[in-house]
């Protein structure tokens, strides 16, 4: 469809110059833009489609040039990009150059904080309130929008309590579309069921007065009510769990009335006690497909655009890309899961409100009874996991990398320190591509190799993903985590694997002598790379022998020794931080045993942020394809020094 509108929009301002009656129209050129756009490239879908009437009222009743919003998670936040100047930006969303998937300040002051974890922004916009307060300018006003199932993270919970306690303006919007990533859980979901089913939207209470008079600020609000808004009068809810947070509650209300919501916006903009409006949303709005299964389109692939495209929403010039040929590692990791499962019935699986990201969403058909989905709070997953290991069961937590980091308290507190044996699958380590910074898996080694007698592992391909799950069944003395990346796994070149040996590598490609001029340890994925970068120096007259270090904690010493004894140099490579990762690990074992490590050089992801772009060019960014560590390892073997310690870009972080 034409957007010619919504082409003239360059920023709020030019958005306040319409007529309520052209906001619709807005509203209808943003689905339009943004199925365009996804059915192109990909990204989230669903949930922007559930918000561009909440976006355009927002963005019309504030200026947030001045004033505050903060988007929580931030999958949301395609219709607030598409109206704050940024249209040149999207088509070439998440990838190198474009628009960045999630909220992000260097794009735009209209964006806060870079986020992609969920939960953050009612601590982050009350921080923001006191601030602003502290300077004497508490005509800012602070909005923050939370939605996805994101409110019953114990973040959430804590922002509620403290900014039930501000003597200031300050609104919560919380966006309930009665789903999350995935299906929505727990007792706050069966309460938000209730509230929508026994309410009508837009008429909560009759005797709002009552509620007036016993909430903080009830006179202020008062003084309101009997001062005509209408809006408010009707809009009042009594008996709102989040009343008791110290909030004036309203609603819940109809989230794709425009009108309504511009009305109502204006009438709480400059109430000075803190608000939640609670507003009734469909995600997938205006896409038949994606209402009907909005997890499915909650981050479709073009893909999945080819057999759902009704006719009478053709996409013109639409360039539907081919699925990346190949087995994913997290559908690897289902097989696995769904193979140990039969095998063990003490084994149960865990995510945290993603089934669909981390694959669980095909082992649970087959294992109903042991498959949970805790919902959107990752501590809640580990200490119940810790729970069930102290109870006999074998759990096995599936979670991305970056949302293990949400947990480490708890896998210190419940887990390490008990000794218990929870089982964390870590998927999504190292660069994840378009979604960029905020996801990034690259400090899971770091976080956890400090617990004592928690052993860290990772997968170079399926066979071995499934001999280091295997390990980690039969692994009781602590916590075990595997570590695999957003990509596909490579053609094995081992069939049979020898089954993982606690702190022992494998050697995958020997060299052509006894002693090789290189012996490159690799972690995880990067194996392959590795065995890459070796034939291309083969025949450039080099002798590379390659190991599957298969462990980061204990690391194999042995090995190390070894290959030390015999004059090899070793390099380490890995898909995580080097400070703190894996080749650390080998310094630091070097270091405790009395081994020199003036031989040993590392590679892996430099100490500066790598923005949203492919995968790919991500690894190339930093050196770590293919051409990057054939380049450092000739640097190495050529002059006998590293690389410079802060690379500059297209160099490997090497030293």
């Amino acid at each position: 469809m034409p957007h010619d509108l919504l082409r003239s929009i360059h920023g709020p301002q030019d958005l306040k110059k319409l007529s309520i009656d052209q906001l619709t129209q807005v509203a209808d050129e943003l689905r339009g833009m943004i199925l365009d756009q996804i059915t192109r490239t990909g990204g989230h879908f669903a949930s922007n489609l559930g918000v561009i009437e909440l976006t355009i009222a927002l963005h019309y009743v504030y200026d947030f040039a001045y004033d505050r919003l903060i988007f929580d998670v931030g999958h949301q936040c395609y219709p607030h990009k598409l109206l704050t100047g940024r249209q040149d930006l999207f088509p070439n969303l998440k990838q190198k150059g474009g628009m960045a998937g999630f909220p992000e300040p260097r794009e735009s002051e209209y964006d806060l904080f870079s986020v992609g974890h969920a939960g953050t922004s009612i601590s982050c916009a009350t921080g923001l309130a006191m601030g602003d307060h502290m300077k004497g300018e508490d005509d800012r006003h602070v909005v923050n929008v939370i939605g996805d199932s994101s409110i019953v993270n114990g973040l959430a919970m804590e922002g509620l309590n403290f900014a039930g306690t501000l003597k200031r303006q300050f609104l919560t919007v919380l966006n309930d579309n009665g789903r999350a990533i995935g299906d929505p859980q727990g007792a706050m979901a069966q309460y938000f069921d209730r509230v929508r089913v026994s309410h009508t939207l837009g008429d909560i209470k009759k005797a709002a007065k009552n509620v007036l008079d016993r909430i903080p600020g009830g006179g202020v609000l008062e003084e309101v009510y009997h001062a005509g808004g209408r809006i408010l009068k009707t809009a009042i809810a009594t008996d709102h769990m989040f009343e008791h947070f110290g909030h004036v509650c309203i609603g819940p209300v109809d989230g794709h009335d425009l009108p309504y919501l511009v009305d109502i916006l204006t009438e709480i903009r400059d109430i000075d006690r803190p608000i939640l409006l609670h507003v009734k949303t469909v995600k997938g709005k205006g896409f038949a497909p994606s209402e009907q299964d909005p997890f499915r389109f909650h981050a479709p692939k073009p893909s999945q655009f080819k057999q759902t495209l009704p006719d009478e929403m053709e996409v013109s010039d639409c360039r539907i890309e081919k699925k990346t040929a190949g087995k994913s590692f997290t559908n690897a990791f289902s097989d696995a899961m769904i193979d140990l499962m039969r095998k063990d019935e003490k084994i149960v699986a865990i995510t945290a409100a993603m089934p669909d990201g981390t694959g669980l969403d095909k082992v649970a058909p087959k294992f109903p009874d042991r498959t949970i989905d805790c919902g959107l709070c990752e501590s809640h997953g580990m200490d119940m996991a810790a729970g069930m290991a102290k109870a006999g069961i074998k759990p096995f937590y599936a979670v991305y990398s970056t949302f293990s980091q949400r947990a480490l308290d708890q896998t210190f507190q419940e887990v390490a320190l008990q000794d218990l044996p929870v089982r964390i699958c870590m998927d999504r380590a190292g660069y994840v591509g378009g979604d960029g910074a905020p996801m990034h898996g690259f400090m899971d080694i770091a976080m956890n190799k400090v617990f004592p007698k928690a052993v860290m592992l990772a997968a170079s391909d399926e066979p071995n993903l499934r001999a280091g799950l295997e390990f980690m069944r039969r692994y009781e003395d602590n916590a075990s985590l595997i570590r695999y990346p957003r990509d596909t796994v490579p053609t094995p070149v081992q069939e049979d694997v020898p089954p993982f040996e606690l702190g022992k590598a494998n050697l995958v490609r020997p060299g052509l002598s006894s002693t090789p001029d290189l012996a490159i340890l690799a972690y995880g994925f990067t194996v392959y790379t590795a065995i890459d970068a070796a034939r291309q120096l083969e025949s450039q007259g080099y002798d590379i022998a390659v190991y599957d270090a298969r462990f980061a904690k204990p690391v194999d010493l042995e090995l190390v020794r070894d290959l030390t004894e015999r004059g090899v140099k070793l390099m380490t490579i890995e898909d995580h931080a080097r400070i703190g990762g894996f080749g650390s690990s080998v310094l630091e074992a070097c270091n405790d045993h009395g081994l020199p490590t003036d031989h040993i050089r590392r590679l892996g992801h430099p100490e500066q942020w790598v923005r949203h772009a492919s995968r790919a060019d991500q690894l190339a960014e930093v050196g770590l394809d293919v051409p990057g560590v054939v380049r450092s390892i000739r640097a190495y073997l050529d002059s006998g020094v590293s690389l410079p310690a802060s690379p500059s870009i297209n160099s490997a972080a090497a030293t």
